[in-house]
């Protein structure tokens, strides 16, 4: 058994039975525990811990655990509808807003109950991760020297350097700014670029986390539509005539949702056209890595060839590594690097040393290689089943690109776009968690769609599964006939 589920079933067992024990007295030993639930004595150990954590055993080194005693009755809740109040405005218009609409981040972030197959993730599979290099990477770092001082505010040397290369041969490390993610990046570079209540083009669709991020920092996103070949470059430059944006958001390579890639003879016209508007282009580069092992060659990031400092290059370690590994990257050039600076440092100060440490450990271990193989094959593998489940079991939904990178695929669905909540609801019962269509555009959506992950299941069994599920879940749909409802 996995050794989290371990620890929580221990965890569970050993509060039911703490009644048995009066205030103050001794618990099993962590032997005894061992012995009698079979289990490891680091299991014991984490599941003791947590209810320590809780209140409920008060533990004493060398002696053991011991039930805690009884608990202070709970005070009153206190009267907080005042909060309401002064929460609610201030008389005057709300240039930053203050409350923040996550439920688009919080789809592909949740976990989904226990038996629901996750067709919603936006990370990879546990059995995808590489847990056992990502231990001996800390392990490794945490010996280092001054591993647990203090950094530099723009991370360290070696680290910023290692992004430049994968960036770019014309990047150096001292254009590269180490930062807690891809989100921070996206959020940092976005407060830098324009003030509050600016216009900010991004892709339609594109990714709601970007999108809830613009919003938190009082931007209003404009939509440009997105097609096969990435952004419409006539679009695009309308967008900026027309809105007098001086930022767009792009991921130009296995763009989320879609998959697309930027056409090569579209990359150079966007460029130029931000450059004519004065204006920059934001690109978040956060599936590079994800590319499936049939894809061939890809194209170079936009900021590998823009000496004039327009682009500013987003990308992170976590989507090919763990969601916990929160290390990415700010590249720019020119004066905006030292805004870029300084809005990070008044947000974060540095992220920790130990965690770059980490990561500079696994990149230059020779699992990370092995690591990336392993990851290209796989995902390669699960899009081929998906799409083809999805052709075979779902045939009414319309599958417009199958991608060669990234984790996911977007699927149209017939019918007006009221019937996509209906139908996500309608999987959810059937357990498989789906993510719908509406939190990927900015405006007004032109058709329903849900977006299927690939990434983050066990693997073809368990796609086979939730296409099936997914297929009994448009069939009990009331009022199908030949097409999803309206």
């Amino acid at each position: 058994m996995h050794e989290r589920s371990s620890v929580g079933e221990l965890v569970k067992s050993l509060r039911s039975e703490l009644n048995r024990y009066s205030p103050g007295e001794k618990l099993p030993s962590s032997r005894a525990l061992v012995e009698r639930f079979k289990v490891s004595p680091v299991t014991v150990s984490r599941a003791v811990s947590q209810l320590a954590s809780e209140g409920l055993v008060v533990t004493r080194p060398g002696s053991g655990a011991f039930r805690a005693e009884t608990d202070a009755p709970v005070p009153a809740p206190g009267d907080t509808s005042w909060q309401e109040v002064s929460l609610s405005g201030d008389g005057g218009p709300e240039v930053v807003p203050r409350t923040v609409d996550a439920s688009g981040v919080l789809v592909t972030l949740a976990a989904p109950p226990p038996g629901v197959i996750e067709f919603n993730g936006g990370y990879l599979h546990p059995g995808l991760q590489p847990e056992r290099a990502l231990a001996a990477a800390l392990a490794r770092a945490g010996r280092r020297p001054g591993a647990w001082g203090r950094p530099p505010t723009d991370g360290l040397p070696e680290l910023r350097a290692w992004f430049a290369r994968e960036i770019g041969s014309t990047l150096t490390g001292a254009d590269v700014l180490i930062t807690a993610g891809g989100q921070s990046a996206l959020a940092t570079a976005l407060r830098a670029l324009a003030p509050p209540g600016a216009p900010v083009l991004v892709e339609s669709p594109t990714y709601p986390g970007m999108l809830a991020v613009a919003r938190a920092t009082g931007l209003r996103p404009v939509p440009v539509p997105v097609d096969a070949d990435g952004v419409r470059p006539d679009l695009l430059e309308a967008a900026f005539r027309a809105t007098g944006a001086r930022v767009f958001v792009c991921q130009p390579l296995f763009q989320n949702p879609t998959g697309a890639v930027l056409a090569p003879d579209r990359r150079a016209r966007v460029v130029r056209a931000a450059r004519a508007a004065g204006a920059f282009v934001v690109e978040d580069d956060f599936a590079r890595r994800l590319v499936h092992a049939d894809a061939g060659p890809q194209p170079e990031p936009l900021a590998a060839h823009d000496p004039h400092g327009v682009v500013v290059h987003v990308r992170s370690l976590t989507k090919i590594t763990s969601p916990s590994l929160r290390v990415g990257a700010l590249a720019a050039r020119g004066p905006v690097l030292e805004r870029l600076r300084a809005i990070q440092v008044v947000d974060s100060f540095f992220v920790p040393r130990p965690v770059q440490e980490a990561a500079l450990e696994l990149v230059g271990s020779p699992s990370w290689e092995r690591h990336l193989r392993t990851v290209a094959a796989e995902l390669g593998s699960r899009r081929t089943a998906m799409t083809a489940a999805v052709r075979s079991g779902l045939p009414e939904l319309t599958l417009p690109h199958v991608p060669s990178g990234g984790g996911s695929i977007w699927l149209r669905l017939p019918g007006p776009v009221a019937g996509e909540p209906a139908l996500v609801a309608a999987a959810l019962r059937a357990g498989v968690a789906v993510a719908p269509g509406r939190p990927y555009y900015c405006a007004e959506p032109p058709a329903a769609h849900v977006r299927l992950s690939f990434a983050a299941v066990s693997g073809a069994a368990e796609i086979a599964e939730g296409v099936r599920r997914l297929r009994a879940a448009v069939d009990d749909l009331p009022g199908r006939s030949d097409s999803l409802p309206g």
